[in-house]
């Protein structure tokens, strides 16, 4: 089960990374760029839901704090189910 545990924060750490990576090549690359078309494909279905949610913030995209925080509750809920079969 600890290799189960181990799994889950590595993925939980490589989802936040990639979005983390989106976040800061949206600024620095144009739209059409492959590295953030690929970043998009791999990050956008997660964001789609969330904005969709919430309200409009103008310029604002509150959605990646969102997620992030999603991932993170996601993987201590799962690591916290896991922790006593262990």
């Amino acid at each position: 089960m600890i290799g189960l545990i181990k799994a889950i924060q590595l993925a939980s750490n490589l989802a936040t990374l990639v979005l983390l990576a989106d976040i800061i090549v949206k600024y620095f690359l144009d739209p059409f760029h492959p590295v953030r078309a690929a970043l998009d494909s791999i990050v956008n279905p997660f964001l789609n839901p969330i904005r969709k949610i919430l309200p409009s913030t103008g310029m604002a995209d509150f959605s990646p704090i969102v997620l992030w925080l999603l991932i993170q509750v996601v993987e201590r809920i799962l690591v916290q189910i896991l922790l006593p079969i262990a």
